[in-house]
């Protein structure tokens, strides 16, 4: 038993000595890739040194004047603007975008004094509206209504005019295209 015990010592310090060739082998590839490696680091660019200048107002020039850098803007519409009136209570129409408004129709009375009617599609909703109706969130006045069409006169911010008047046409929608 013994000599199966000094057998086995002798077998772990021959493979141990083995593994010890391996690392010696790795340890000098690595040294010898090491010393051929070298780190590089770019210097820093060079700073320019640019001449100070004194800043020297010329008389009468104003040159951080607001007005010469922005032109003037137009006076925007208020409330007491006669194109408008802020006690004048909102129509259910003016909740929607003029783009999803749909004419579908027309009602002409031979009695009385409103005359035609144009019927107008919101949603799933149907409106009844006449000359002088407001429709639409620019401020939409309808002043003509035909059988295929009504005219709206509309108030629009123009960044360059301020509040514009504009006329804008709704067609009156084919049948099928109501439907949608």
């Amino acid at each position: 038993m013994k000599t199966k015990l000094v057998l086995a010592v002798i077998a772990c310090s021959v493979l141990a000595s083995g593994c010890a060739n391996d690392q010696e082998d790795i340890q000098k590839w690595m040294e010898e890739q090491a010393a051929g490696m070298r780190g590089a680091v770019k210097p820093l660019p060079e700073i320019k040194i640019y001449p100070v200048v004194d800043f020297v107002e010329l008389e009468g020039s104003e040159l951080f004047n607001i007005a010469r850098i922005e032109p003037a803007k137009p006076e925007k519409m208020h409330s007491s603007d006669p194109r408008l009136d802020p006690d004048r209570q909102r129509e259910p129409l003016e909740a929607y975008p003029l783009e999803t408004l749909k004419m579908v129709g027309i009602l002409q009375q031979t009695k009385g004094t409103k005359g035609i009617h144009a019927l107008i599609q919101a949603d799933k909703s149907l409106y009844q509206v006449h000359i002088g109706n407001f429709m639409g969130r620019n401020y939409g006045k309808i002043v003509g209504i035909q059988p295929d069409s009504l005219e709206l006169q509309e108030l629009v911010e123009d960044p360059s005019q301020g509040w514009v008047e504009r006329i804008t046409t709704v067609q009156l929608q084919e049948p099928q295209e109501a439907g949608k």
